[in-house]
């Protein structure tokens, strides 16, 4: 008899390869069960395959290690099916809560939004964004105060903040992110390198701001960015509300 294989992908943001396999290394020990941890696009997957006799054997033997893996790495898991997108996962938990939502985009340039946008039904939530890609953008539309612009820079974790806090009274949104960086290949530093990136979320007037640091080309900047913006907002939403 063939036998029939089942596979089941865990998709999870804001965790490392490194730090999944030191929090479920005892699981991996399975001998029935392939687990393989991929990183893809500042995301990363776990993939269960089972090899059985019947499907229902092979999810049998998937079934409880998912649960585990679930009950483990809990809110770093945004979606287990395979169409369902971080974008998607993000709208829906914005939806769950009532809230809307704007964003506040400099180094990318409205990509944030149109991710978001991409999402059938957003309308629902999307309320406004902002393309702020000058420091005058940033001051005359956001309200960000000049003396902040003067003292740390566009690029900077003061910066960010102010975005997110004057996209959200703007357009009067529950929620707001904004990003600001330098995605090269010039205008970087010795202080501020190509690939650095603040990130603000505001929640209900809460506002979190984190720094990254990609790598790669321009492209790759921005798209890591956008990526990490979506992860970081699924993250402070979940928060503010546990």
């Amino acid at each position: 008899m063939d036998t029939v294989t089942r596979n089941k992908t865990i998709k999870l943001i804001g965790i490392t390869e490194k730090e999944i396999r030191a929090d479920i290394s005892d699981l991996m020990d399975n001998e029935d069960l392939d687990i393989e941890i991929k990183p893809f696009d500042s995301k990363t997957y776990i993939v269960l395959t089972a090899d059985a006799d019947t499907e229902d054997e092979a999810k049998d033997i998937i079934r409880p290690v998912s649960k585990e893996i679930k009950k483990r790495l809990g809110n770093y898991i945004y979606s287990t099916k395979e169409k369902k997108s971080l974008e998607m996962s993000v709208v829906s938990l914005l939806e769950k809560n009532e809230l809307t939502i704007s964003t506040a985009e400099s180094c990318t340039g409205g990509l944030l939004a149109g991710r978001i946008i991409n999402v059938p039904g957003v309308s629902d939530v999307y309320k406004e964004g902002f393309i702020t890609y000058t420091n005058k953008a940033k001051r005359k539309t956001l309200g960000v105060n000049k003396a902040t612009l003067k003292k740390y820079g566009a690029v900077s974790a003061q910066t960010a903040r102010e975005m997110a806090l004057g996209a959200a009274l703007e357009a009067d949104s529950d929620v707001s992110i904004s990003v600001t960086g330098i995605a090269g290949p010039d205008g970087g530093t010795a202080q501020k390198p190509v690939g650095l990136v603040y990130i603000g979320v505001c929640v209900k007037n809460n506002v979190h701001v984190e720094e990254f640091k990609f790598t790669g080309d321009r492209a790759n900047v921005r798209e890591q960015t956008v990526i990490s913006a979506l992860g970081l907002l699924r993250k402070c939403i979940l928060e503010y509300f546990s």
